[in-house]
């Protein structure tokens, strides 16, 4: 099928213009592309929108100002079509910080209705017979000018989008499921902005280090932080500049030269050349550090009464989505089960107060919760 070239927004005065125009649209669909594999910090690199009539690319790393696009997107006359929402809603409430008020997600609506494929790939080669070029699913989103063929990946991620939500809504009408979507898509709005966290401690979930020595485990942690030290200099994601296995391989091999290095697989000549000696002292200064000492877990161990509780709670769980044809977690989230295994509610109302069960839920599944949670207490030990 043949698409229209879409309309490219670089400069605000054009996006404020468009926002104009598209502000009596009742559906918009969006889709964001980031550079998450080629630097330190990521960064929303395009932002894609289509109604059912056109198609627009807008370029945030040449847009001044793109909140004008935030009065969209927080506006609940307009409802805002997102496939696999999650990761575009908080890298935009990050970058822009956006706000949402209605939103429509067809891969939540496709796993409510029981659907197997759930990649936009999928959906639309099955509804549409529309092939995507998986090749631009890793590929460089910050780099200019964006060669056409790119550009036109980017905008089917949202041209369809409209006719996809329009054969699920109507499958959520016809199985009953529309309250139930509506409560999973409100909770959406909800995300937190995604952040940057680096958690110095974090070499210890590495899981090559799980047989190492406690000494070998202080080489790990220098290398560990260097590596992060290259990746924020360079404006590299960390694995590129070298992965776990080959920081546990310098673990164990603790080399002493620069020149050691180039036996070590993993490591780029210009790596070695750049940042050569700092791994050489790195390995040192872990070499002649006390070992360090497993962070202690902030969690505790359940009790063996809440542990029968979630059991019990979760092959109802199993139960139900089996009688539906759905995935576990459609029915309850997992956090859900853990905190009414916990809290023990034994009563309607207060299942108001458990996180992951909305009005929808506490109405389908309330009874049942209580009755496999009593059922549970009952039991003999």
């Amino acid at each position: 099928m043949s698409l229209k070239r879409p309309t490219i927004i670089r400069r605000t005065a054009d996006l404020r213009r468009l926002v104009d125009t598209l502000k009596s649209q009742p559906l918009l669909a969006v889709d964001t592309e980031s550079n998450s594999l080629f630097a330190y910090y990521e960064r929303v690199c395009l932002v894609q929108l289509s109604t059912r009539e056109a198609d627009y690319i807008v370029d945030p790393l040449a847009v001044d100002d793109m909140s004008p696009l935030g009065a969209l997107l927080a506006d609940p006359a307009i409802e805002i079509v997102f496939h696999a929402a999650e990761y575009d809603i908080i890298t935009l409430k990050r970058d822009f910080g956006y706000t949402f008020s209605r939103i429509f997600d067809p891969m939540l609506a496709a796993r409510i209705c029981g659907w197997k494929k759930l990649g936009l790939g999928n959906i639309l080669e099955e509804l549409f017979n529309v092939q995507l070029d998986k090749k631009y699913q890793r590929a460089d989103w910050s780099q200019r000018p964006l060669p056409d063929d790119q550009l036109r990946y980017a905008q089917m991620d949202t041209h369809y989008l409209p006719d996809v939500r329009d054969r699920l809504l109507q499958e959520l009408i016809t199985l009953d499921r529309l309250e139930e979507a509506r409560e999973t898509f409100a909770e959406l709005s909800d995300l937190p902005p995604a952040g940057y966290h680096f958690d110095p401690e974090g070499y210890w979930r590495i899981h090559e280090t799980r047989d190492l020595k406690r000494s070998q485990m202080a080489i790990v942690r220098e290398l560990y932080l260097l590596r992060d030290q290259i990746a924020q200099r360079w404006d590299w994601p960390v694995f590129k500049v070298f992965s776990d296995q080959t920081l546990v391989q310098m673990a164990l091999l603790a080399p002493r030269r620069t020149e050691d290095l180039y036996a070590i697989k993993g490591l780029s000549e210009r790596l070695i050349q750049r940042n050569g000696d700092a791994i050489i002292e790195a390995v040192a200064r872990g070499r002649r550090a006390e070992p360090p000492n497993p962070p202690q877990r902030a969690d505790t161990i359940p009790s063996p009464d809440v542990i029968a509780r979630y059991e019990a709670l979760h092959e109802w769980r199993k139960q139900r989505a089996a009688e539906r044809g759905v995935e576990s977690d459609v029915i309850v989230p997992r956090g859900a089960l853990w905190a009414l295994a916990r809290r023990v509610p034994a009563t309607l109302e207060e299942l108001d107060q458990i996180p992951g069960l909305g009005p929808w839920r506490r109405a389908e599944y309330g009874e049942e919760l209580l009755n496999v949670l009593a059922r549970a207490a009952s039991a003999p030990e």
